[in-house]
């Protein structure tokens, strides 16, 4: 295991190996910075973020509304993301209610082909084609899905996992088939709203239950996570007022 050594510090506070590659992680082209030199001009990019840190508190720009308006949105995304992973911590699946689920879905779930893909979810094309425009430029998918995806799965970067084919919505389903393993839709449209879609890989193989297991707790997990999750908001709407204009 490579030491976790302290490269710097600034104004006592340490800067190790662990910080760059963290740094590093969250770089489109971070293949590039693996090594001695680019390792040392990354640590130069944490010292400088850590002046700019210091001289930021020092002229109070964490008192300015802008700001303040800013983090509070960060937060609530936080908690919300936060929220929903306390309600999918919740699911547990046993073995027994795993295998009664695939063998009444093994025939139109459990096909050949399967999926493994990512997708945003947003209300509005024009903010879906503006968030294409912004990964085709370089950000990255799973930072994005985090960032704009209204789908419980951007806690995870957008990933859906792998699932066979025809257990998404027909248009879901054509927008992966449109695609290469590796490319991003454009928007696609359902009932939930416009998706980019990113297929990771798709395969063709023939399994019994005991060698598809994993792919099936995949599926039955989202499943399940999703009904709690919807279960929770149309209790919670109850007790809400919601007005809806669309």
């Amino acid at each position: 295991m490579t030491e976790n050594k302290l490269l710097a510090e600034v104004n006592g506070k340490e800067i190790y190996l662990s910080d760059v590659y963290e740094l590093m992680q969250g770089m489109p082209d971070k293949d590039r910075f693996n090594n001695e030199q680019g390792i040392n001009v990354l640590a130069d990019e944490l010292v400088n973020q850590e002046l700019i840190l210091k001289d930021a508190k020092e002229k109070n720009y964490d008192q300015d509304k802008e700001f303040i308006d800013e983090l509070e949105i960060v937060k609530d995304n936080m908690l919300k993301n936060y929220a929903m992973h306390k309600v999918f911590e919740s699911v547990s699946i046993s073995d027994e209610e795993l295998e009664n689920y695939y063998n009444e879905n093994k025939d139109t779930l459990f096909s050949p082909v399967t999926y493994t893909a990512s997708h945003i979810l947003v209300d509005d094309e024009n903010k879906a084609n503006k968030i294409y425009d912004e990964i085709k430029n370089g950000l990255d998918f799973a930072k994005a899905a985090e960032k704009y995806s209204k789908d419980p799965s951007a806690m995870n970067g957008g990933a859906l996992g792998s699932f066979p084919k025809g257990v998404m919505v027909k248009e879901f389903q054509e927008g992966l088939d449109s695609i290469e393993i590796g490319e991003i839709s454009k928007p696609v449209k359902t009932d939930f709203g416009y998706h980019l879609i990113k297929l990771d890989d798709k395969s063709e193989t023939q399994s019994s239950f005991e060698q598809s297991k994993e792919q099936v707790q995949s599926t039955y997990e989202m499943l399940k996570r999703q009904e709690k999750y919807l279960d929770l908001v149309n209790e919670l709407s109850k007790e809400a007022e919601v007005k809806k204009y669309y």
